[in-house]
């Protein structure tokens, strides 16, 4: 007879619950005009001077092959430019335009105003040791990682 892993249902809650917070998060940045990607670039280069495509995919944990397609589509939408790396010849420099600042100052709180409407619904000192709690289960696979072969 075979026991299941005492992780399982842990696990099992985590992908569930990332799953239900991707859905909630997603229906309200399509309200906004913007996929999940486009919304992820615009977060991570408002209020800076841009960055590289390569820093940028580090930033953002969207793979080179689906960056250029979310960088292609909001300059089409005139909320990026690229330019070129004055550090390098080969690259280029990714920045928010003036009306992708403003769509970024507009974006950013509207949405965090949205999730943090779902945290509202639990308890402060709940969200404060699930906080530790979580921090701790990475640290674990983090380690976990490092003792790798």
């Amino acid at each position: 007879m075979s026991t299941r892993p005492s992780h399982l249902p842990l696990l099992r809650e985590l992908v569930r619950t990332y799953q239900a917070f991707e859905r909630y998060s997603a229906a309200h940045i399509h309200q906004l005009d913007l996929t999940p990607a486009q919304f992820d670039v615009l977060a991570t280069l408002g209020n800076t001077s841009g960055m590289s495509a390569k820093e940028l995919g580090q930033r953002t944990l969207i793979t080179k092959g689906t960056l250029t397609g979310v960088v292609d589509r909001l300059l089409g939408k005139g909320l990026v430019q690229r330019l070129p790396d004055p550090t390098d010849g080969r690259a280029q420099i990714v920045r928010l335009t003036p009306l992708g600042q403003q769509t970024f100052e507009r974006v950013f709180p509207a949405h965090g105003a949205h999730i943090g409407a779902a945290f509202a619904r639990v308890p402060q000192d709940q969200l404060d040791a699930l906080e530790i709690q979580l921090r701790a289960l990475r640290s674990a696979f983090e380690q976990a990682a490092k003792e790798q072969p």
